[in-house]
């Protein structure tokens, strides 16, 4: 017998060094395969619009996994500099990183568009519209998607759609009644006390007067 075991290697981990010298030609650079090639097709098609039509670039970056001891933040802003090393390179720059072991992400953006995305819808896209299908399911797919459509609607001037709404999925049964159907209850309680009450009464008389009636006809 023959036994072959196969032992997977860890997902080498990605430093400054290991990203490619001058921005790659494609926007969206999926270096962890999370995103299938029919919406990678469709957010590039949009970001590249967006440059041609504005002028303002944005680079969408997956990785594996950062180094031990590099943040999102850190990684992000060293890799602006590297792609983008003069201010007149990075003013109409936007970059996003995300890493996909921690699901953390970090946004850059250069002098010339906060003129027109401030810093704190380029935080909500990170943080929100980036996050929030993560959280409920690991949905890269969709999450690049709305973080391209909102990049795209505010870079191009038009009015921010906000970040996705969450919905509470989790429904908790109420162990207090609802005041109508408290009353509704209190009715049907009183009906039977009534009910009960006559009872106690009518049904002994009813039995006395039944003994007298056989009484006298015995």
């Amino acid at each position: 017998m023959l036994a072959v075991q196969l032992v997977a290697s860890p997902a080498r981990a990605t430093g400054i060094y290991e990203m490619p010298s001058s921005p790659p030609q494609t926007l969206l650079l999926d270096q962890a395969d999370v995103i299938s090639r029919l919406n990678e097709g469709k957010i590039t098609k949009e970001l590249e619009d967006l440059s041609q039509q504005t002028g303002n670039e944005v680079h969408l970056v997956v990785i594996r996994r950062l180094d031990y001891d590099e943040s999102p933040e850190g990684f992000t802003n060293k890799l602006f500099e590297k792609w983008f090393p003069t201010p007149e390179a990075q003013a109409k720059q936007t970059l996003l990183v995300l890493d996909k072991v921690t699901n953390q992400a970090a946004i850059r953006t250069g002098d010339q568009v906060k003129a027109v995305m401030s810093d704190a819808i380029a935080t909500s896209v990170a943080q929100e519209t980036l996050l929030v299908p993560l959280v409920q399911g690991d949905n890269y797919n969709q999450a690049f998607l709305d973080v391209s459509d909102r990049l795209v609607a505010v870079l191009s001037g038009r009015s921010d759609p906000g970040p996705p709404q969450v919905v509470d999925n989790v429904r908790v049964e109420g162990t207090f009644a609802t005041a109508e159907k408290t009353e509704q209850e209190r009715g049907n309680s009183l009906v039977w006390v009534v009910g009960l009450l006559v009872a106690a009464t009518v049904i002994p008389m009813a039995t006395y007067y039944f003994y007298l009636f056989l009484q006298s006809r015995a």
